[in-house]
């Protein structure tokens, strides 16, 4: 006797991804969450946003150190005031290189203006370690040049100190020692030549 074995199949349906998509937060969402403190947000919108934010401040101050200081402040300001933004008037990209481009921009004109702040202070170092110096040559020359002075003859030295030290006139040297004008004259005509030719020997007249 032929028994029929009847097969049972069982017939499973395909089970359906019943699961929801998640979706990404909105820009104005996340800026929502900022306003919350949300660190995670901000986070996302630097991830979406920075490189963007970064290429335009690198163009803009040619410089990746200044660009990476604006980056980093554009974020902060996003994070310290998230009011600033209004969907309604535009994309948050939008607003982040807005607000990019002018933070470039003033910086740009605070290190030309440090620039010039150290060229000026430089050139006053300059001037001031020249004035010095001038100050210091003039002390040591006016010591060499008494010291010259007080090798001269008698008559020739005290003429002189009365003339170029005492700021005297002629007609006064000649009054306080005595002597005619013409005399004076001649005695610091004298000494000023004996006293160049001693101070052209020690070096210090060409």
């Amino acid at each position: 006797m032929l028994s029929l074995a009847k097969e049972a199949v069982d017939t499973v349906p395909d089970k359906q991804n019943s699961g929801a998509q998640t979706l990404e937060p909105s820009d104005a969402n996340l800026v929502v969450a900022v306003a919350r403190f949300d660190q995670t947000a901000l986070s996302q919108l630097y991830d979406r946003h920075g490189t963007s934010v970064f290429a335009l401040a690198r163009r803009l101050v040619k410089s990746r150190e200044l660009a990476e200081e604006v980056t980093q402040e554009i974020f902060m300001r996003l994070w310290n005031r998230p009011e600033r933004f209004d969907s309604a008037r535009g994309a948050l990209r939008s607003f982040l290189l807005a607000d990019t481009h002018g933070r470039s921009i003033d910086m740009l004109r605070s290190e030309l203006a440090r620039k010039e702040r150290e060229k000026k202070e430089h050139v006053m170092d300059v001037r001031h370690t020249a004035d010095v110096e001038s100050q210091v040559w003039s002390n040591v020359a006016s010591e060499e040049i008494r010291e010259a002075v007080a090798g001269l003859a008698d008559g020739e030295r005290k003429a002189i100190e009365l003339a170029y030290f005492s700021g005297y006139t002629y007609r006064q040297v000649a009054e306080a020692l005595g002597e005619p004008e013409g005399t004076v004259k001649s005695r610091i005509r004298t000494g000023m030549k004996r006293l160049k030719g001693q101070l052209t020997a020690s070096g210090m007249m060409p």
